[in-house]
């Protein structure tokens, strides 16, 4: 007989663990306890379900007890809670939640996989009927339904995470008036405020209130309606409350058997996934990890590390040789709307907040990019950002974009993981065809943006950074075409778009600096580097206009509605691409 492992909680990490086990051995002992029903199942389709995307509640059931067990011989044990470790004895004691009978179960090792919980703070009528979080089948089936017979008018989402925003979506195409209340000044915390000033102004484009920078004070429910007084003082009333406020993890059973953890709950495990224990593993939610970037602990909750540290368990309880986990990184996307939003790496309020210095500790570079060749038809803009050290060392990145997000932040994640510097990114030779993609392809074009930086050829001004410089020394230089300048334009700026600059160059001070921009970088370098070859002080701003006006140029209801692209030169070109 092979060795006895206890799985507890099933989903993504300890599903794959249970698989992997048995791939090793097929003479051990598993048994996978789950206090629930369900052991593994679609957390990130539960959304789309409840919005109908996804049409059919079974296709969020990725496997069943009774499959499992056929297809891998093991012993699954669901409505089945453990509710305390002896790790001297080396068992467990179980409590089946149906019959209400109790025993102990032995191990030799143990892994767990207790996962985490929706927040749910002590705010005053936060039990209303109305209200829900939604983390699992059973949370999902009590929202769905209520959807159904209520035909509730207003929603309101309370957090603006993923799940916050993707229930926005689900609950908008349901025909619903959607409000968002975010305690921070941003949605999607994973992006730096810059980028998240796109979603907010595709999302009032929708239709969504947004209501930032204001956390929930009291919910009052009445006759169906709960009323949110906000702390700013501010009401707003809706039909259906969802509670996306964060997660926990389910660290109480390791807590109470003596394991160590950290000051919010999270398992501390070493490389090998083993925690305090030398018998029992730990991953998902629950474990605390290291970030992939900082080398610092941090907890990141995500299916794909968790289905990895799931495999390295299994791996080092049953393998012949020990495997480590190398930390996470945190590459995440979502659909927002017709937006996508996607992260890697660390972001730029990360950095500051552990004390780095943007110029000394790390450099930004800013593109705006066609999803493909912009004179094939369907081509649609993103923005990226990408964060490096002196050295070149990518740092991170972020994404927003109607289309082609995905790949491009998966080569960024690639290279990241890979340890891969900016001359590394000009390199790759990327799939080009005119419907995919670009002959120089956007991740390479921030290569060259990155590099051209290190190296000098340009010399950048951020959009924060415009309200500091000195109006004596400092001039702005708008050097878009005249029709650009409907778009809007800097107060303050002088206008000379860039084709006739060289001819009227004695219209210029050179003992001034100037700061060129155009609609979103290129034809602003190109100006730099006419004035400084010219015997001028020059720089350019980063992003150009476009990132200048979702900071300070946002309308009530979105400035941008419709999505434009680029042509070749740089130049906004409306009404192409459109879908």
């Amino acid at each position: 007989m092979g060795k006895k492992v206890l799985i507890v909680g099933g989903v993504a990490g300890g599903a794959t663990a249970l698989t992997r086990l048995r791939r090793l051995d097929e003479k051990a002992e598993i048994i996978m306890f789950e206090r629930g029903e369900y052991i593994s199942f679609a957390n990130c389709g539960l959304p789309y379900y409840i919005g109908g995307t996804i049409e059919e509640r079974d296709a969020l059931i990725v496997n069943t007890p009774e499959a499992l067990m056929k297809k891998y011989n093991v012993d699954i044990r669901n409505f089945s809670e453990v509710t305390d470790i002896d790790r001297e004895a080396k068992a467990v004691k179980v409590k089946n939640s149906k019959t209400g009978e109790e025993y102990t179960e032995s191990y030799d090792y143990l892994i767990l996989s207790t996962g985490s919980s929706p927040i749910k703070p002590p705010i005053p009528g936060i039990d209303s009927p109305n209200i829900f979080s939604l983390w699992n089948i059973p949370d999902t089936d009590m929202i769905k339904n209520y959807v159904d017979k209520e035909k509730p008018k207003r929603a309101i989402v309370v957090g603006g995470g993923f799940i916050g925003l993707e229930m926005a979506e689900n609950l908008h195409d349901q025909g619903m008036d959607v409000s968002v209340v975010e305690m921070q000044d941003q949605v999607m915390a994973p992006i730096d405020f810059e980028m998240a000033q796109i979603v907010h102004e595709h999302m009032k484009s929708k239709g969504v209130h947004l209501h930032l920078k204001d956390g929930v004070s009291t919910f009052e429910y009445k006759d169906g309606v709960t009323t949110i007084t906000l702390q700013s003082g501010e009401k707003i009333e809706g039909d259906i409350i969802i509670l996306s406020i964060g997660i926990r993890p389910n660290g109480e059973l390791a807590k109470a058997s003596g394991l160590e953890q950290n000051q919010r709950g999270g398992i501390i495990v070493d490389k090998y996934m083993k925690t305090s224990d030398d018998s029992i593993y730990a991953i998902g939610d629950v474990i605390e990890v290291e970030d992939y970037i900082n080398k610092v602990q941090t907890m990141i909750p995500l299916a794909g590390p968790a289905n990895k540290q799931g495999r390295i368990a299994a791996n080092n309880i049953l393998g012949d040789s020990k495997q480590e986990y190398n930390g996470t990184q945190g590459t995440s996307i979502a659909k927002i709307f017709d937006l996508d939003v996607a992260s890697t790496g660390v972001n730029e309020k990360t950095l500051i907040r552990m004390g780095k210095e943007y110029k000394k500790d790390y450099d930004i570079a800013f593109i705006h990019q066609n999803s493909h060749a912009g004179y094939y038809p369907g081509a649609l803009p993103m923005t990226m950002k990408m964060l490096f050290d002196m050295e070149g060392k990518v740092l991170g990145s972020q994404i927003v974009g109607y289309a082609g997000v995905d790949k491009r932040i998966d080569v960024l994640a690639t290279a990241i993981r890979f340890g891969g510097k900016v001359e590394n990114l000009i390199d790759l030779e990327l799939a080009y065809a005119p419907p995919y993609g670009s002959a120089k392809d956007p991740v390479n074009m921030i290569g060259f943006v990155a590099d051209n930086i290190m190296n000098g050829m340009t010399e950048q001004v951020l959009w924060r950074e415009l309200d500091d410089l000195d109006k004596d020394e400092y001039k702005i230089l708008d050097i878009r075409e005249d029709v650009e300048m409907e778009l809007g334009t800097i107060e303050g700026s002088t206008h000379i778009p860039l084709n006739e600059l060289r001819s009227r160059l004695d219209e210029l001070d050179k003992e001034k600096t100037y700061v060129a921009f155009c609609a979103i970088g290129l034809r602003g370098y190109l100006a730099e580097r006419v004035l400084k070859d010219n015997g001028f002080k020059a720089m350019n701003l980063a992003g150009g206009f476009n990132t200048y006006k979702n900071m300070y140029m946002q309308s009530e209801t979105g400035l941008d509605q419709e999505p434009k692209t680029f042509n070749e030169s740089g130049m906004v070109e409306t009404n192409v691409g459109k879908q």
